[in-house]
């Protein structure tokens, strides 16, 4: 009975620690998630207004650009897929590899080739276990990414999307990510940005027109410098989206494990004490027992 009650008392006190890594954890997300949602915000203006000048040049001049112009047969396509770089945030990376399967599983049905470029370790760490190929991978400060990052990501796929089919590149790209829409909504979402699709991240209203624009140079290279820029944007509003998620995914994680925590140190309490009582009843048995032996001889 004393070994039970020994168990049950350091169940008690390696939950307890637990517990304040928890806390610990879901306090520090709570704190950080401020910051992040800062960042998107402040990100809103600048995306709205290159998706507004590109939209412009796009729809108002009679131009042949390779990257507003669908192909005629869509052979190849990548798929960015943005996860954590960490765990202990419920179900947001799983919820976002699942989304992706499903866009994969999709194109594969379409006849087309899949190539996968992965945003975190949890994306990295899923395709490794499974033994699947991936073209490239990118790590660290998923819940505060920088600019540079989401250039980088740009460049390399602007590169494949410019490459020949034959020679490797894609016709088309694809992001999944999570779309951060409050503190207890996160989304996983799935955008084509490329061959252009141009969307505003808020809704344009009646006095919201494209503004009319003369083009010196000529529309085309307008075009060639606008488009780099505004896939860098998108991939960068995608990341700080995510960044967002997953602290938010997180944070509610974390406070549901330590109330979790509470709950089992209240049951290991109950536990050991029902233990203490029924090791004090035995002894007052034995000792009670004893007595009237005593007495009886």
């Amino acid at each position: 009975m004393g070994a039970q009650i020994r168990v049950y008392r350091q169940k008690i006190v390696s939950t307890t620690s637990m517990r304040k890594i928890f806390k610990a954890m879901e306090l520090i997300a709570t704190s950080r998630i401020g910051k992040a949602r800062a960042r998107v915000s402040s990100s809103l203006p600048y995306a709205n207004a290159i998706t507004r000048a590109v939209s412009a040049v796009a729809s108002q001049s009679e131009i042949d650009h390779p990257l507003t112009t669908e192909p005629e047969q869509i052979r190849r396509a990548a798929v960015l897929i943005m996860t954590s770089d960490r765990g202990l945030a419920g179900s947001y990376s799983a919820t976002v590899l699942k989304q992706a399967e499903s866009l994969m599983e999709l194109l594969r049905e379409e006849g087309k080739e899949v190539k996968p470029y992965l945003v975190g370790r949890k994306a990295q760490a899923y395709f490794d276990f499974r033994g699947r190929p991936y073209e490239q991978v990118w790590t660290g400060g998923t819940d505060a990414p920088e600019f540079e990052t989401a250039r980088e990501i740009g460049r390399v796929l602007l590169e494949q999307f410019n490459t020949d089919y034959d020679d490797g590149g894609v016709d088309e790209i694809h992001v999944v990510y999570t779309r951060f829409r409050s503190m207890v909504t996160q989304e996983p979402t799935v955008i084509r940005l490329l061959p252009l699709e141009v969307v505003e991240e808020e809704a344009a209203t009646e006095s919201d027109l494209l503004p009319l624009y003369e083009y010196e140079p000529e529309p085309e290279r307008v075009l060639d410098a606008l488009l780099p820029r505004y896939i860098e944007s998108r991939i960068f509003a995608a990341l700080l989206q995510a960044a967002a998620s997953e602290l938010a995914a997180r944070q509610r994680a974390m406070k549901s494990a330590g109330d979790n925590a509470t709950e089992l140190i209240k049951k290991y309490t109950r536990l050991r004490n029902t233990a203490r009582q029924a090791e004090i009843t035995q002894e007052l048995s034995e000792i009670v027992a004893g007595a009237d032996a005593l007495n009886a001889s």
